[in-house]
């Protein structure tokens, strides 16, 4: 049965790969973002989509978008948590660490949070809930404490509402992906995976019912930290 998939940040990245796999199955799909030539690219690329410009950390952009995407399909099936900013802060050397803090707080932990609660409110057919946190939620990095302590939060909010919500029976997944290739990490030189591997995986883990989905070299690092945790640390801290 054809399902109707909303993601954020759906037109780059992560995103956009989740956008194409649910395509490729069949899914309805809709895809929100704040770049409207972005937005323009993907439409014209899926014109059986829907894209709407949204920032997520507006109340009144996340209505009009809950209220676009059941206006075009009727329904919400499964709401992808998906966008997000990685940003750099050295609180020893920069005497503006914190500069915009609030706005990376906003969008990567309580817009995720208020969006989610405004669909299980709208929508209470859902079906399924994907958070995309990250490794570094199990592992905060040193180059971007407020990124790992951020994604540790929605990480914790995914686990709880995991429990709260398994009696109406809807599934909670979290996806914890490595260094993907992405904008994000452009400037990271190490190895990265595909966002199609990424999303691969992510559909894969919905249809399993896997409560999280850690992609390839991410795999491990549950059972890595609890049996060599000091040794995940050294290898984070030069990530």
């Amino acid at each position: 049965m054809k399902q109707v998939v909303l993601i954020t940040g759906g037109t780059s990245g992560i995103g956009l790969a989740l956008a194409e796999a649910a395509l490729a199955r069949g899914d309805a799909v809709a895809v929100c973002g704040r770049s409207t030539p972005a937005l323009e690219r993907f439409a014209d690329r899926h014109p059986e989509t829907l894209a709407v410009r949204c920032d997520v950390t507006i109340g009144a952009d996340r209505a009009a978008l809950l209220e676009a995407v059941t206006g075009r399909f009727g329904r919400l099936d499964i709401l992808i948590n998906n966008a997000g900013t990685f940003v750099e802060r050295d609180f020893v050397m920069d005497p503006e660490a914190t500069r915009d803090l609030e706005a990376e707080v906003a969008l990567n932990l309580t817009a995720p949070i208020q969006l989610t609660h405004e669909a299980l409110s709208q929508s209470p057919d859902l079906r399924a809930i994907v958070f995309v946190t990250s490794g570094f939620a199990l592992v905060s990095p040193a180059r971007a404490p407020t990124y790992g302590a951020v994604k540790a939060g929605l990480h914790g909010f995914a686990e709880g509402l995991r429990r709260q919500l398994a009696p109406r029976g809807i599934h909670v997944l979290e996806l914890l992906p490595p260094a993907t290739d992405t904008p994000m990490n452009a400037s990271f030189t190490g190895k990265k995976m595909s966002p199609a591997a990424v999303a691969a995986e992510t559909l894969d883990g919905l249809a399993r019912g896997r409560s999280m989905v850690l992609p390839g070299p991410a795999k491990p690092l549950p059972l890595l930290l609890r049996i060599a945790p000091a040794a995940v640390k050294r290898m984070v801290a030069g990530m």
